[in-house]
């Protein structure tokens, strides 16, 4: 869901699974590659460590710095595009994820902000978000992804 001004997109799913096993699949390299299309993550898993994204061609797609790490409840991002100009020239986004423990199952909420209106990152991000998260959702609940790795173009 985007606000009516396109400054945030939040996306909320419910997954089956544990507070720890979520939080370790939002954390371990390995595992976000098989969600992610095959973006993999480095970083400094604390609050104030680098943190980036490299495609699957090695080019950095994103960088930022952890500003929340509260492990098995919340991870917060300071996070800016690196290899689309348009989108960089936005500047920096605050993507924050949130998980909660709900009977067998645990909420994860995905909120990514901008403080600028009508971004055309939050717009970008509104499409990625759900193919990454649907892939999270199936691979800890059945153990494969819906989605594939794709190609990313500047």
């Amino acid at each position: 869901m985007t606000d009516a001004n396109g400054s945030s997109f939040v996306y909320v799913t419910y997954i089956r699974t544990t507070p720890e096993r979520l939080w370790s699949a939002l954390t371990s390299p390995d595992f976000v590659q098989q969600y992610w299309l095959g973006v993999r993550p480095e970083a400094e898993w604390k609050t104030g460590g680098a943190w980036k994204l490299v495609l699957p061609d090695g080019r950095v797609g994103d960088t930022g710095e952890i500003v929340a790490f509260e492990p098995t409840k919340r991870l917060a991002i300071r996070w800016r595009n690196e290899f689309m100009p348009e989108l960089k020239a936005e500047g920096w986004s605050l993507c924050t994820m949130e998980v909660e423990p709900v009977g067998e199952a645990v909420k994860l909420t995905v909120t990514h902000a901008m403080e600028r209106e009508g971004t055309k990152f939050i717009g970008a991000v509104s499409a990625g978000w759900p193919q990454v998260l649907s892939n999270l959702k199936s691979l800890l609940e059945t153990g494969s992804v819906v989605l594939p790795s794709r190609e990313y173009r500047p």
